[in-house]
């Protein structure tokens, strides 16, 4: 599906990050993507997480997932909403919404999460720390969008759920199938089914936090280093007070912290790991065994597609006029001359075809057996 009428540099430019914006129905031709019964289907899958929020009295409650399937008709009739994490990792049609997300970095996206609300369900006025991208698939939402948050901003007391103390919207809308609501980082919002079969999905980006960086660098920093990179100072003098730390040693110290922290090429070679890191170890598409190479060339040859599993992360980064590192589900390559180009177009398209001067490149086709037997790409062979 793909937009129509959405100027993508104005929104960059007036809204992303600054202000949330209501785009009343920007597809050429909008059709909701997954029915309500395949994603309580999904819910009752134990690899799949969900999560289950009913409203009892003036209170919500959280279950979270795998759901028996006869939870669905023991829910009676106070509001109820089923939220599904990562539903584009096994659903094609939901995962081809992101394609017309795609004016934002992939890096950056994170996963869709689609929710089904019977009338009055919801999951309470709250905020979340990254941008989100609300597509109305079904029914009718009433969205209300209130000020800035932070980390002193109160919450109620909830064992589960960071919910608004004070919530106080200063916007409010309806959506209809095919609207898009566009909330940035920690604007307060909360949106309610006024319909039952009401179907949100939830476009979320990754951002990853001062902290998280910090602690995953300095973790990854310290497993490289040796025991005996100690602090040295062979120019030691006599000092007045033997209590004092001296600016010398503290601008030592410091330098032997600062040379590895600030060395930006292992902080790039450690960030693109970090990043394309999948949420799930195993994946589903992993061979189980070997690959075999002249195989590889066959189908390659016969111009079968190729097809990057939609639950691996892809990235690259320039490392030099020919060459560039590859970054597929944390694991690094580097490629050069033509592989490098093979490997912008794995990160640009989720099927793709081998050019026969690919098929003749030993280190295109190694590149190739390593990612199907990764279980990142597989040969589409169902035609």
């Amino acid at each position: 599906m793909e937009f129509r009428n959405f100027d993508i540099g104005r929104f960059l430019h007036e809204s992303w990050q600054k202000k949330p914006l209501l785009i009343r129905n920007p597809w050429a031709c909008w059709s909701n993507p997954l029915a309500p019964d395949e994603l309580a289907g999904l819910a009752c899958i134990d690899e799949v997480e969900s999560r289950l929020i009913r409203q009892s009295a003036d209170k919500l409650e959280l279950e979270h997932g795998p759901l028996p399937e006869e939870r669905f008709g023991e829910l009676g009739r106070d509001p109820w909403t089923l939220l599904v994490q990562a539903v584009d990792h096994h659903i094609p049609a939901v995962a081809a919404l992101l394609n017309a997300f795609r004016f934002i970095p992939d890096w950056r996206i994170d996963d869709v999460m689609v929710s089904y609300a019977v009338e009055g369900g919801g999951v309470g006025p709250h905020f979340d720390q990254y941008d989100v991208f609300l597509i109305q698939g079904l029914g009718r939402r009433r969205w209300q969008v209130g000020g800035l948050c932070d980390h002193a901003t109160a919450l109620l007391p909830h064992d589960d759920l960071r919910l608004l103390a004070d919530f106080q919207p200063t916007d409010e809308w309806i959506l209809e199938p095919g609207d898009i609501l566009y909330v940035p980082p920690s604007f307060a919002h909360d949106g309610v089914a006024v319909s039952d079969d009401c179907m949100t999905y939830s476009i979320g980006c990754r951002a990853p936090s001062r902290a998280e960086l910090i602690a995953g660098w300095s973790e990854y920093l310290v497993a490289q280093l040796h025991d005996d990179d100690r602090y040295a100072d062979p120019d030691l003098t006599a000092q007045q007070n033997p209590g004092e730390v001296s600016a010398e040693a503290i601008g030592r110290l410091h330098a032997m912290f600062a040379e590895k922290a600030l060395d930006r090429g292992a902080f790039t070679a450690w960030f693109g790991h970090f990043n394309t890191l999948p949420k799930r170890t195993e994946l589903e598409w992993q061979a189980d065994g070997p690959t075999d190479p002249g195989h590889v060339r066959l189908l390659a040859a016969r111009q079968v597609p190729l097809l990057r599993n939609p639950a691996s992360r892809f990235a690259f980064i320039r490392e030099g006029a020919d060459q560039v590192a590859l970054f597929v589900d944390g694991t690094r390559f580097v490629c050069t001359g033509e592989v490098a180009g093979f490997a912008e177009l794995a990160c640009a398209q989720g099927q793709f075809t081998v050019s026969p001067q690919l098929i003749a490149l030993e280190a295109a086709m190694d590149l190739i057996v390593a990612l199907l037997d990764q279980g990142s790409l597989a040969f589409d062979l169902e035609d």
